[in-house]
């Protein structure tokens, strides 16, 4: 029934939205005058600031083709998919109220029993500097997280994101934040969540997120920024928690939605830890560092995140580390754009040819393990594993709509393959986006 009112809903936004581009005429209202904008969507608002709405999206078509550890067998296999698909629907109401719903078509957010909601929040910023946050929405933990999806620089974030994805997702929940900003060079974060994930007795998984941001230097082509994360979650009572180690190591093929992925055969290989109802455990804690410098078309960032998961029972705890260091460079000139906190869009200078970017990421994974396993698509030795992932890319954004990007990923693993005993596998990702 959601969906079929938002359904309906979305189409009558998008009629308007054409129609709005389609004829002009004159516009009156029983207030103060408004003003209408259609270039990137259609966005309405008083011209006092009061009210206003911007009904927008984001299209991700992506296709990639992968081998060796990405897949059981080590034959080499594609996946074609909408990576993302939304409509959003944002604005402000009454100055100090503010509200975003984000509806994924593609359903790589939600689920089918509780909406493919990517986020349905409302803010209160009537006690500016602070804003309270509450509904559904990705709580906040690390750098790369809080870069939009549409202006992070490679096609998915770094590997070690997967090994705590918890910690960035409301996996269906709800929850609460309050947010400060210090004139623009400092920012602090903190939230709890309730999260769809309930023990024996239907009480649900409670966390809690912290993120603080310094930045010396907070403008586009000068940048110096260092930012700490905590995140926390108890896994008390909570029979089968899904405490698996996993990642896909910059693959998002292997394992998808939104089109056709690479299952049965895709490996999203388990690095440590288990969803097994037979074991439990107590908290589940990550810590995250990050830092990022630019001068004019040149940006360097990285970040480092541990995760330990206490154990309830007989097993031992897990422990996991990871880090990513990242190097781009705009062929054309063009400075990144940097939000307190965030980096955000390129805007090319040369309406003709656009803005070209190339890039370079590292990633690492670190996971204690002592427990071998065979499963259909890897097998685990009992030792300690670790990955190795080495990204390549090139984005063109030929307008501020669209962006193609295209990237070549190296993995490397130890102490785990796939089950043709495969320790390294290849891949490539094209992506086309368009922003409205």
């Amino acid at each position: 029934m959601i969906r079929k009112h938002f359904a309906g809903f979305a189409a009558s936004a998008l009629a308007l939205a054409i129609s709005a581009q389609a004829f002009a005429g004159t516009v009156t209202t029983d207030g103060t005058d408004i003003v209408i904008k259609t270039k990137g969507g259609l966005e309405v608002a008083t011209t006092d600031k009061a009210f206003g709405f911007k009904v927008g999206g984001r299209l991700q078509a992506d296709y990639s083709r992968f081998d060796g550890f990405y897949t059981g067998n080590g034959n080499s296999a594609d996946a074609a998919y909408f990576r993302r698909a939304f409509l959003e629907i944002g604005g402000i109401a009454f100055t100090d109220w503010a509200y975003q719903i984000n509806y994924d078509f593609s359903h790589n957010s939600g689920s089918s029993d509780d909406g493919y909601f990517d986020e349905a929040s409302i803010s209160y910023t009537g006690f500016n500097p602070v804003v309270l946050k509450f509904g559904r929405f990705d709580p906040e933990f690390g750098l790369e997280k809080a870069t939009s999806s549409k202006w992070v620089t490679a096609l998915e974030r770094n590997a070690f994101y997967d090994i705590i994805d918890w910690t960035n997702g409301h996996q269906n929940g709800m929850g609460a934040q309050a947010s400060y900003t210090y004139s623009n060079w400092a920012y602090v974060s903190a939230g709890a969540f309730s999260k769809d994930i309930n023990d024996a007795d239907g009480d649900s998984v409670k966390q809690f997120n912290a993120r603080a941001v310094v930045a010396p230097m907070a403008e586009p082509g000068n940048v110096l920024h260092f930012g700490a994360n905590f995140a926390q979650r108890s896994l008390d009572d909570v029979t089968a928690a899904d405490v698996r180690y996993r990642s896909r190591l910059g693959m998002r093929g292997v394992e998808t939605t939104g089109g056709n992925d690479a299952a049965p055969n895709g490996n999203r290989a388990i690095f440590a830890g288990t969803n097994s109802a037979t074991q439990f455990w107590d908290d589940d804690s990550a810590w995250g560092l990050e830092a990022a410098w630019a001068t004019g078309p040149f940006s360097l960032q990285g970040e480092w995140m541990k995760r330990e998961t206490d154990s309830a029972g007989a097993q031992a705890d897990l422990e996991a580390t990871g880090y990513y260091v990242q190097a781009a460079y705009t062929l054309t000139g063009e400075a990144r754009d940097y939000k307190l906190g965030k980096f955000d869009k390129i805007k090319p200078a040369n309406k003709q040819i656009g803005a070209w970017e190339v890039y370079y990421r590292y990633d690492n994974i670190s996971a204690d393990n002592s427990v071998a396993v065979t499963a259909t698509n890897y097998i685990r030795e009992a030792d300690d594993t670790e990955a190795k992932v080495h990204n390549l890319g090139v984005n063109w954004y030929a307008n501020e709509a669209v962006k193609v990007s295209g990237m070549y990923t190296k993995a490397q693993t130890d102490k785990i393959t796939n089950r043709n005993g495969d320790d390294d596998g290849d891949g490539f990702v094209m992506r086309l986006q368009y922003v409205f």
